[in-house]
């Protein structure tokens, strides 16, 4: 197996058999906070474990997916009937191994990881998640991308018989994010498929998810149909609909505040009825990103 860059030191590799279920996760940070006397690797591997992960329940009962209602506990009220298995991806658009490939086809040619990632609410709500998944670079080689391409664009499943928020029309659909192609070729953005070694619920994207851990919680989209890659910045849902508010970029910086609230501090999900606010970390804490837009005005492309 070849060395991962840098960047992405602390995470861990795993097979199916070795991913960490839900008590050891919440019993290991005093553990592995130790490990920070024990040098630069140690030193990353702690800031990161350190993070104290929300619980399951926490994760799959206060969210936000639309396609189910705009409610925090709509998602969990309301996708039961969802199927998810079995379910295809199409990748098509400036590749050259375009198709429609099962999931169970694609997932069992990509390394299985765990990630704890911070996650970051435009709303200003945190949480902190165990994620399963793979690094999108490696199914983006494996599609073989073409001179000239510089964005990748995602579409979420319209399943109108089971998806509530679709017949209302709560927001136009499908539900359409994208990336520009170096952040998705990020080692930290990653296709995530469960969350604690479980497959990801049905509220929480099943069975394939985006993750950008530095950017708002609604770049990362859920329940993916097709990932297109393209020579044009594609349209995004929360863009399109309210411009002034949202960003194509949409990194997480809390010194660009949305138009009706401060993105200065965050409410961690979970910390308790007398929890105080803490404050917003640039790139959500991800300052490995910056790199990125060298020379950009992060408070014009916001």
């Amino acid at each position: 197996m070849s060395e991962r860059p840098m960047a992405n030191r602390w995470k861990n590799t795993f097979t199916r058999a070795d991913i960490t279920p839900e008590p050891l996760w919440l019993n290991r940070r005093a553990v592995l906070a130790g490990m920070a006397s024990a040098g630069a690797l140690g030193g990353a591997v702690a800031a990161q474990e350190a993070l104290e992960p929300n619980t399951w329940e926490e994760i799959t009962t206060y969210n936000n997916f639309y396609e189910f209602g705009t409610g925090k506990s709509d998602p969990a009220d309301n996708s039961g009937d969802m199927i998810t298995d079995p379910w295809e991806v199409t990748i098509d658009g400036m590749v050259d191994n375009p198709g429609t490939f099962s999931l169970a086809d694609l997932a069992a040619d990509m390394t299985m990881e765990e990630r704890l990632y911070r996650f970051r609410c435009v709303e200003a709500w945190a949480m902190v998640i165990p994620w399963n998944g793979f690094e999108l670079a490696d199914l983006l080689n494996k599609a073989g991308i073409q001179t000239g391409a510089t964005h990748v664009a995602f579409e979420t499943a319209v399943l109108p018989d089971v998806m509530e928020g679709v017949q209302r029309r709560v927001i136009d659909f499908p539900y359409v994010e994208g990336l520009r192609l170096d952040e998705a070729m990020h080692p930290l953005t990653i296709m995530a498929t469960g969350v604690y070694g479980r497959p990801m619920a049905n509220q929480n994207g099943a069975p394939i998810r985006l993750v950008v851990p530095w950017k708002y919680g609604f770049k990362s989209i859920k329940s993916i149909v097709r990932i297109t890659v393209t020579n044009e910045q594609p349209p995004t849902t929360w863009n399109k609909i309210g411009p002034r508010e949202y960003g194509f970029y949409s990194n997480v910086n809390p010194e660009v505040d949305h138009p009706r609230w401060s993105q200065a501090s965050e409410r961690l999900i979970g910390g308790g009825l007398f929890s105080s606010r803490q404050d917003t970390l640039m790139f959500n804490g991800y300052p490995e990103v910056a790199s990125l837009y060298d020379g950009m005005d992060l408070t014009t492309n916001y």
